[in-house]
């Protein structure tokens, strides 16, 4: 029987989804017709219910004691038709959705009846959830269902996708693993096949008698048992080919997925850091801190490479494992070894392998080439490590460095050349810069610079400070005090040196303060050289004693002649006055007494008896030109009796202001005679130099052989230096002003702009000469007429720079230039030797001995024939010791003469350089 529709209610809404307007019965493929759906008049259940069937559209009206079937209604003229409600159709109902209404509803259709209130799931609907029809029927029938808005889908979470990510990636996995397991199903087909195939060659084999077919046939069996024996290791290929998959994939799965794993497992308002970027600062560490991390990291990463495509291949190829792995070794070192491969399998593996070589060997080329670029960066920055003995360490950089170098490269020349090595807070590529500049030959010395603090440890580590023979600790330009503060931190740094030190610290200071406190941190290691109250004391020498600069220069450069310690066993026993005229090539001077403790006595008596221990103090060309001789037949001779040194007082004037004044007006009371005056010029207030002198320690009732007299101006005006009386000074000195000290050249041009400015004032003042000297300059030549001002008086000049005082040296309109060139001469010559800074010290010292140009009638009377050996002893007879003599006509000095025996006639205007006691 073919089921009939039954009629339905016309709706006014023609939109109406299919299943909200199907008819209310219907009869099933038996003829029985069902009962209605919905008894009552209830609305339709939200949509959020779980109902089987849609609701429905109410039933027509029918008796409650009858079944019988209602006639069936043409369905309403509408533009959407629809099929009959079957069971095949029973579906879960769609998401409601929006449904506009119709503003006219059609005449034929009548008004549905209003809905009624909503009511809980009734019992009675439970025959209909779980799709029976034998459901007692109802006489009402529920209206329409009214529309339900659209609900819109929140969205979705960054959990959800995470998780989506996962399924779609393990999904990805499965098909893969699917594609790989029909292949191999694939291969074991062609196996059986195969197997069949030997099968049936052995049943021919048993027809054939031929023996040539019988050996094939023999050849095929072979075939057939290795096929038969390759069979049972498919499953451990297979094995190998997942392993080898899980172990490339399932850590990138972990990896990505664990900070999800860890957001579920903590609350919400926790700070816990996450695992993945906790797992990211652990590597970022140990790769930091590990210096062989990124080798060891890229050798692991090789290893699984090789390792992994080894199984891969394995699983994939009919090779055996050791054959595979060397295979899978070719293709990450030579990516186009894969291009013989067979099949799809092997060729998706070798490819993949290939692409991980590629890889490793660009990580391992990158490698290489920041680890060659660090260690040029550090070699070209000074960052590694030297590795010398015995060398001489120079901490810091000042002006006096090249003279430095220069005179220690002359010290180590008889060495055959020694090691420098040069640590400041600069460049490497600048120091080495500017030392190329430097005009002067290393003779063989090789220069070192290192880019460092002196005040880290590490950095004086990285230069062996422990293993140098001598430290070098240079004064920085700028303020006296933080320079001095700053060599006191880099002395207390070498101190703390755990290894010890092997050789002597030497110190350059720059205010005569602070040495004490130098000292007493380091010790009977450090020797110190005040700058400032050298150059201080050498222009005060200067000022009585014009040329005396050019034979310091001379004694403290090793370019000639300098102070050297030895001891000679041969002279023990021997008088001092017997040692004095016992080397025909040094000069003895003072004797290193071991009784005493090593003490140095500078001109000792003659009848001290040398004793087992002691050493003697000379001056010589170097420490390997001189040996004693035997004693020279020598004439004594008395010196004149009757003369006495003549000591007459001086006037002497002071241009500029400098911090130690105190010091060097308290020197030169010493040396003056009474009632010599010291004129003081210079910018600064009297009421602030007597404040400054007296803070400095000067005591003012202690001068007895000087008087101050003091004039405010600025030296480098001319009408405040001519109400000055500059003809009638002995001596001049110009000072590097406190006021611009910190910088050399401003220093520098303000001295040469005084020194000009006085020169030409002296000479506008004084009567011309026809004859002066030099004598190659015409009248009216402002440098004849400063050369003529020259003869007048003395001046020295302060120049910092020794570019500079080789420019004034040229002009010769200063009697001599003192620079920072002396004090670098006398760091050179302590670091050689320590010993030499206590002889330095007691010649520059106020009391005891001092170097003095003496007149050639103390020692010999006019015309007479003597040798120098002669003229020492008749030296040694006023307790003096001539080192060495001026001609009348020289220009320099000639120190430790190489010719002691030969006679010749003195004039009484050559003069000989004595050390003496002060007077």
């Amino acid at each position: 029987m073919i089921p009939r529709a039954l009629p339905t209610e016309q709706t006014n809404e023609p939109n109406e989804h299919p299943f909200l307007t199907l008819s209310p019965t219907r009869q099933l493929a038996d003829g029985i017709p069902r009962m209605p759906l919905d008894p009552d008049n209830s609305p339709p259940p939200p949509p959020h219910r779980d109902w089987f069937f849609p609701p429905a559209p109410p039933f027509l009206p029918s008796s409650s004691s009858s079944r019988t079937l209602s006639h069936r209604t043409p369905f309403p003229s509408t533009s959407r038709s629809y099929k009959p409600y079957s069971l095949a159709d029973r579906r879960p109902p769609p998401t409601p959705r929006s449904r506009s209404r119709s503003p006219h509803p059609s005449p034929e259709q009548p008004s549905p009846p209003p809905p009624s209130a909503p009511r809980r799931r009734d019992p009675r609907y439970a025959g209909v959830r779980r799709g029976d029809a034998r459901t007692p029927p109802t006489a009402a029938a529920p209206a329409a269902a009214p529309p339900v808005p659209e609900r819109k889908s929140p969205p979705a979470s960054a959990a959800t996708l995470r998780w989506s990510g996962l399924v779609s990636a393990a999904a990805i996995l499965l098909c893969f693993a699917s594609l790989l397991r029909t292949n191999f199903s694939l291969h074991d087909q062609v196996h059986h096949l195969r197997g069949q195939l030997a099968a049936a060659t052995a049943k021919l084999q048993s027809c054939i008698v031929v023996m040539d077919s019988s050996l094939d046939m023999s050849g095929m069996f072979s075939y057939q048992s290795d096929d038969d024996s390759s069979v049972p290791s498919r499953s451990l290929k297979n094995f190998s080919l997942l392993l080898s998959l899980s172990a490339l994939y399932v850590p990138i799965v972990i990896l990505k997925y664990i900070d999800l794993l860890s957001k579920l497992r903590r609350p919400q308002d926790s700070e816990e850091v996450a695992i993945n970027k906790r797992l990211a600062y652990r590597v970022d560490i140990f790769l930091s801190l590990h210096p062989y991390a990124k080798p060891l990291v890229l050798l692991v990463a090789t290893l699984l490479l090789i390792g992994l495509g080894g199984l891969a291949l394995y699983g994939v190829t009919e090779d055996s494992l050791p054959d595979c792995l060397w295979l899978s070794w070719t293709f990450v070192a030579d990516a186009g070894n894969h291009a013989n491969a067979e099949g799809f399998g092997p060729k998706l593996v070798s490819v993949s392998i290939s692409i991980g070589g590629m890889l490793i060997f660009a990580m391992m080329l990158g490698l290489v080439t920041d680890s060659i670029s660090e260690k040029f960066d550090s070699l070209r920055k000074g960052r590694s490590e030297v590795i010398e003995q015995s060398h001489t360490l120079i901490l810091g950089w000042s002006d006096k460095l090249g003279s430095l170098l220069n005179q220690i490269s002359i010290a180590n020349e008889s060495l055959g050349g020694g090691t420098i090595v040069v640590m400041a807070e600069r460049d490497k590529e600048e120091m080495e810069a500017d030392i190329a500049k430097m005009e002067f030959d290393l003779k063989g010395t090789a220069v070192i610079c290192r880019s460092g603090s002196p005040l880290i440890l590490a950095d004086l580590k990285k230069v062996s400070v422990s293993k140098a023979r001598a430290i070098v600790v240079l004064a920085v330009e700028g303020n006296a005090d933080q320079s001095d503060a700053r060599a006191l931190r880099i002395v207390l740094s070498l101190t703390g040196v755990k290894e010890g030190l092997r050789g002597h610290i030497v110190v350059e200071l720059s205010d005569l303060d602070n040495e004490v406190l130098v000292k007493l941190v380091g010790g009977d290691l450090v020797e110190t050289v005040v700058a400032h109250d050298v150059i201080g004391r050498l222009m005060i020498q200067c000022a009585r004693q014009p040329g005396l600069a050019q034979i310091w220069e001379d004694i403290l450069g090793f370019e000639n002649c300098e102070f050297y310690i030895k001891r000679w066993p041969q002279l023990v026993g021997m008088q001092f006055e017997d040692v004095l005229i016992s080397f025909p090539d040094a000069v003895p001077c003072g004797v290193k007494m071991a009784a005493y403790g090593g003490k140095i006595i500078l001109n000792p008596d003659d009848c001290y008896v040398m004793q087992e221990g002691d050493e003697v103090l000379v001056i010589a060309e170097d420490d390997d030109t001189y040996a004693p001789a035997p004693l020279p037949k020598v004439k004594r001779g008395y010196p004149p009796k009757d003369f006495v040194v003549p000591k007459s007082p001086e006037r002497i004037l002071f241009c500029g202001w400098r911090r130690d004044m105190e010091d060097m007006i308290m020197v030169l009371d010493a040396f003056l005679a009474p009632g010599s005056e010291l004129w003081m010029f210079n910018d600064v207030p009297e009421i602030d130099r007597e404040r400054k002198l007296i803070e400095g320690g000067l005591d003012f009732s202690r001068l007895e052989n000087i008087t101050l007299v003091h004039r405010e101006g600025n030296a480098v005006i001319r009408r405040h230096l001519e109400s000055l009386p500059l003809e009638s000074f002995d001596s001049i000195l110009i000072l590097a002003d406190e006021s611009v000290e910190d910088s050399a050249i401003q220093a520098d041009s303000r001295s040469l702009a005084t020194l000009l400015l006085i020169r030409d004032i002296q000479a506008k003042r004084l009567p011309y000469k026809e004859a002066f000297r030099g004598g190659s300059f015409s009248e009216g030549s402002w440098m004849g007429d400063m050369l003529q001002a020259s003869d007048k008086s003395v001046i020295i000049s302060e120049i910092l720079d020794p570019r500079t005082k080789n420019l004034l040296a040229m002009s010769k309109i200063s009697d001599y230039v003192l620079s920072n060139e002396l004090v670098s001469m006398a760091l050179a010559m302590v670091a050689e030797d320590r010993q030499i800074n206590y002889v330095l010290e007691e010649l520059f010292a106020e009391e005891g001995n001092e170097l003095q140009i003496r007149q050639s009638e103390l020692y010999l009377r006019e015309d007479e024939e003597l040798n120098f050996f002669e003229v020492m002893l008749r030296a040694r007879q006023r307790k003096e010791v001539v080192i060495g003599y001026r001609l009348k006509d020289a220009e320099r000095a000639i120190i430790n003469p190489p010719d002691k025996v030969s006679r010749r006639r003195w004039s009484r205007k050559d003069v000989f350089v004595a050390i003496a006691e002060k007077e």
